[in-house]
């Protein structure tokens, strides 16, 4: 371990660092980093509503996860052009880049306008489901911006005051953008939301194999890492993983022994993802006990959370756009998947024959109530050694890197 430690100190960190310094990098990552607040308050939300499903007196909290993490996409499509502005000292242009990026957005969601004027739109696009959108249109204004950034209508010397230049000069890019949106969206009826959904299609039909699952589950990670939401799997894997848990009853019922490994109940609620997507609850577990107190602070902060699989804050806090913890979380979304399907198809434990979608009950409480068994606990126990494995070395090397950077300041 310790000399993967230190070739991970001395090759992997300095390339890790560039990648870090780069400009764009940094960008989407303080993006996201810069929405945590409001993750942080939707995640109590979350906690704070899930008595609602034994107490039926509980008043109803989802509006406020709704208008605070169901924003994010708006969020960061607005944070991206601006960060960028920021860093390329492009001020004057920051507050327009932001606000033509969500004009585009807006135009990307495609809402139905009636004849009462009343538009309406996926709500659904607002939030984490639309992060991939989201920063595609910051992206492409943050371009368009920086391209103009220099542009001006009037020389120097001019005596019209800056404000009044600064809005004729902005008219130009901000127009570019929104008639390249117009044409895109409008004119060649372009639903990119679709066009997502339909490139990853195909993975349904492979879910039930050992390097589908692999391939499924890496997909879930890698996505995650860069901030956007696994929602784009959603309409195609949740159905069958939902089909595959009714046709495991329905073996058992018949008589036979269930056969559908992948299913919601072993991904999300017995076995695979402890403390949320990405299997974070090891990470979350070692950032309370790091060198560097940014670390620490956020452990404490995001820990209650994980414990009850909802790991949005430790995600978004640390890993997002981060290279070195990037990794470890992809190397999860190949190697667990693995784990998790040889335990259950050499009879470690049961194969899961009943709906349970109870996701926030924390683990591996969750994996005796999928499979009422020793060996459910054994495999979760296995799944989560192994996930620590992976994320600690990693993590050390992160977390003293982010140590020398607080000596330094002091």
């Amino acid at each position: 371990m310790q000399k993967l430690i230190d070739f991970l100190n001395n090759k992997f960190a300095p390339k890790a660092t560039v990648i870090n310094r780069n400009v764009w990098i940094n960008v989407l990552k303080d993006s996201i980093l810069q929405t945590l607040p409001f993750i942080l308050v939707s995640s109590l939300i979350t906690l704070l509503t899930l008595p609602g499903n034994v107490w039926k007196w509980w008043p109803n909290l989802w509006p406020i996860s709704t208008y605070t993490f169901g924003l994010l996409s708006i969020f960061v499509a607005f944070l991206i052009p601006f960060n960028l502005m920021e860093r390329k000292r492009l001020r004057k242009q920051r507050l327009i880049a932001g606000l033509t990026s969500v004009a585009l957005f807006l135009m990307m969601t495609k809402p139905v306008i009636d004849a009462n004027s009343m538009a309406k739109v996926n709500f659904g696009y607002f939030g984490a489901g639309g992060m991939f959108v989201a920063m595609i249109c910051g992206i492409i204004v943050g371009l368009i911006m920086q391209l103009f950034g220099k542009f001006s209508f009037f020389k120097e010397d001019t005596v019209i005051p800056d404000f009044v230049t600064s809005w004729f000069d902005s008219m130009l890019p901000v127009g570019i953008t929104i008639v390249l949106g117009w044409i895109v969206i409008i004119q060649l009826n372009l639903d990119i939301y679709h066009v997502i959904v339909n490139i990853f299609t195909p993975l349904g039909s492979i879910l039930e194999s050992l390097p589908g699952f692999m391939l499924v589950m890496f997909i879930y990670t890698f996505l995650y890492s860069m901030g956007i939401s696994s929602w784009v799997l959603t309409p195609i894997v949740t159905p069958l993983m939902i089909q595959a848990i009714q046709k495991n009853a329905d073996l058992v019922a018949a008589g036979h022994n269930p056969t559908f490994i992948v299913t919601y109940e072993v991904v999300f609620v017995g076995f695979l993802f402890w403390g949320g997507v990405g299997t974070t609850m090891p990470l979350n577990l070692m950032m309370l006990r790091a060198k560097s107190q940014r670390l620490r602070a956020l452990g404490k902060a995001c820990i209650v959370p994980a414990i009850f699989n909802i790991n949005e804050p430790t995600v978004f806090g640390t890993i997002v756009w981060n290279p070195y913890l990037m990794l470890p979380m992809w190397l999860n979304g190949l190697i667990l998947p693995a784990v998790t399907y040889l335990g259950l198809k050499m009879g470690i434990t049961a194969i899961p024959s009943a709906v349970n979608q109870l996701w926030y009950i924390p683990f591996p409480i969750g994996s005796w109530l999928i499979s009422p068994h020793v060996g459910s606990i054994i495999l979760a126990l296995i799944v989560f050694a192994v996930a620590t494995l992976i994320w600690y070395p990693f993590f050390k090397v992160y977390d003293l890197n982010e140590f020398k950077k607080e000596q330094e300041v002091k």
